[in-house]
């Protein structure tokens, strides 16, 4: 049980500060993400950003996923999802354009203008408070392909063992603190779980704003 998202993004650094991590990037998802990022970004002296994924959610239940959207991405399906249901990615064309204007409007509010951090040759740190499925990681993993990093490594406080099992193989290394047999939900593993406002998210980029500039650096 962690005590809210900064405790655990706290029990996340002192892990990852374990490993031997050359040139590190933090990327979050948001907004959940961004809290759980902050104290990593500070422990390793990195560069903070943001790793976009909206949701494509079924049009006869928009919570359940058929896929998601990564920003500068193509969408990626859940193919047994869409044979289940006899449905193609082309029908999805008006969620996924929502999707694009939500990730782009997301990236203007949250880092107001600044560049993206350059991440070819980098190590790469992708953290969120919780995986519950994967499927947003799933798309997270294939737009990182494309920016070509060194390494990348999945930072999560909970996630189910299934959840772990199939993302492991996909990424250089995995930390998860917490990985019950009993999964019900990631936020039954926080004593404050409150839902991140934006303004907790803006707070968490000022505050990481510099970190890591210029640096070229081996964390052990």
């Amino acid at each position: 049980m962690f005590e809210d998202r900064i405790s655990a993004g706290l029990l996340l650094a002192e892990k990852l500060a374990e490993l031997a991590i050359t040139d590190p990037v933090v990327l979050a998802l948001p907004r959940g993400g961004a809290p759980v990022a902050l104290p990593i970004a500070l422990k390793l002296q990195a560069p903070m950003d943001l790793i976009l994924i909206r949701k494509i959610g079924m049009p006869s239940n928009p919570e359940l996923a058929a896929g998601a959207l990564a920003e500068g991405s193509n969408p990626v399906f859940n193919g047994a999802l869409l044979k289940t249901t006899g449905m193609k990615p082309e029908d999805f064309d008006a969620q996924v354009a929502q999707a694009k204007a939500e990730n782009a409007a997301r990236r203007s509010r949250y880092l107001q203008g600044r560049a993206p951090v350059e991440l070819e040759g980098r190590s790469v740190i992708v953290t969120d408070d919780g995986i519950a499925t994967g499927a947003t990681f799933m798309a997270a993993f294939f737009w990182l392909k494309e920016r070509k990093p060194s390494q990348v490594i999945l930072a999560v406080p909970v996630a189910p063992p299934e959840a772990v099992d199939e993302l492991r193989p996909l990424v250089d290394t995995l930390v998860c603190l917490l990985s019950p047999r009993e999964f019900r939900a990631v936020g039954a593993h926080y004593r404050d779980f409150r839902q991140t406002s934006d303004e907790e998210v803006l707070a968490a980029f000022s505050a990481a704003r510099g970190v890591g500039a210029g640096k070229d650096k081996t964390w052990h």
